[in-house]
């Protein structure tokens, strides 16, 4: 089963690592590896809450998400997007940034540090609503009860997610961005670019939300529809195809996970440029890393980890709200990815051994259950 899953991220990581040697020698193959550890470390929470999506998905979506997903996941996000934001801030054609990037990496480094304000507002925000929409809908399983009740209550008002993440999001403009950022020993005033930014984010998350919430019910709409059809494929014996299996709602909660986790690789984009400006070396570690939160995304998926260890969603969507947190703040003050990264692996360990003793709780009272009752047929016979 582990190597079924996680064969081609074995794989992956072996071709990265020899083509880093090939390219740069020892040292490189270090800086390969650190990479593939950060995005691992960073990404974890994207992929428990990937899992919690990819699980209403069948099988052949499955493998498209593995394969066409990683492909969107390695060469859009940890290749392409580095460029981009370096064409946009920079106001550089494509090709241009790209020679940058490979002539002058110093110069490179510098405009997406430039650029890091609007990244991380935007990114930033979209996490922030992730986390302010799970937390304020009420849910049957509760994992930190003192909170999660209050908060339940909070979240029957309507728009108050929208409302708190636009006042965090003015709070952050005016303390964070409104700060001297010396660059060039010029004094800039980011204010105005990171409200543009966040609200860009809080648009898109309500767009995409939005989305997601209309293909899940599509989705459910089509599973009866697949369900009737198998039935009827059954009674007929016409074989149906995986493609038209799959249905048209699946395709577009696909997309929903691209677009999830794009918005979760800002943090390791911009991380990697703490360890390395070179984007070869940076796209083969955040490429081998994506490769395992993928496989990782899956595996949980088909052992059941997220029904078997129920508080892991939870300590993932706390993870991903100080991760918004850390990245509003670092629009003024730089925080090691160490700590970023220590940060949700710390709140989903938390999770999973919290699911770990509840799990014990209910065996313990199940079997306690059972010889009571055994004890009481004894007694009667």
């Amino acid at each position: 089963m582990v190597l079924k899953t996680f064969g081609w991220s074995f794989a992956v990581t072996a071709l990265g690592l020899v083509a880093a040697v090939l390219f740069g020698g020892w040292t490189a193959l270090g800086i390969v590896a650190i990479l593939s550890v950060l995005e691992i470390s960073l990404s974890f929470d994207n992929a428990v809450v990937n899992a919690g999506i990819l699980k209403k998905m069948n099988a052949f979506w499955q493998k498209i998400f593995l394969t066409v997903g990683i492909l969107i996941a390695v060469f859009g996000m940890r290749l392409v997007f580095p460029v981009v934001i370096v064409a946009i801030s920079a106001q550089l054609g494509p090709i241009k940034a790209v020679e940058l990037a490979l002539n002058d990496k110093d110069r490179y480094q510098q405009l997406v540090t430039d650029a890091h304000p609007s990244i991380a507002a935007f990114g930033g925000m979209f996490l922030l609503m992730i986390f302010l929409d799970f937390i304020f809908e009420d849910r049957d399983i509760k994992w930190l009860a003192w909170l999660e009740r209050p908060l339940a209550k909070l979240g029957k008002v309507d728009m108050l997610s929208v409302c708190i993440a636009l006042i965090v999001l003015l709070i952050s403009s005016m303390t964070f961005a409104t700060h001297a950022h010396q660059h060039g020993g010029t004094h800039v005033d980011k204010a105005e670019t990171v409200l543009l930014a966040g609200i860009a984010g809080l648009i898109t998350y309500m767009i995409v939300g939005g989305l997601s919430g209309y293909f899940e019910d599509k989705l459910e709409e089509e599973e009866e529809r697949e369900q009737e059809a198998e039935e009827e494929a059954e009674r007929t014996g016409k074989p149906r195809s995986a493609v038209a299996l799959a249905g048209k709602a699946a395709f577009f909660m696909f997309l929903y996970l691209e677009v999830l986790d794009a918005s979760f690789s800002f943090d390791g984009v911009i991380g990697a440029f703490a360890i390395t400006n070179d984007i070869v070396l940076m796209a083969l570690g955040l490429g081998i890393g994506a490769m395992y939160v993928r496989s990782l995304t899956v595996y949980l998926v088909r052992q059941g980890t997220l029904d078997d260890y129920v508080y892991l969603e939870h300590g993932a969507h706390y993870a991903i709200g100080a991760l918004a947190v850390l990245l509003l703040v670092t629009i003024q003050y730089q925080i090691n990815e160490i700590i970023t990264g220590l940060i949700g692996v710390v709140l989903i360990a938390a999770s999973f051994w919290s699911s770990v003793r509840r799990n014990r709780a209910i065996a313990a009272a199940e079997g306690k259950a059972d010889s009571d009752e055994k004890t009481e047929v004894s007694s009667g016979v």
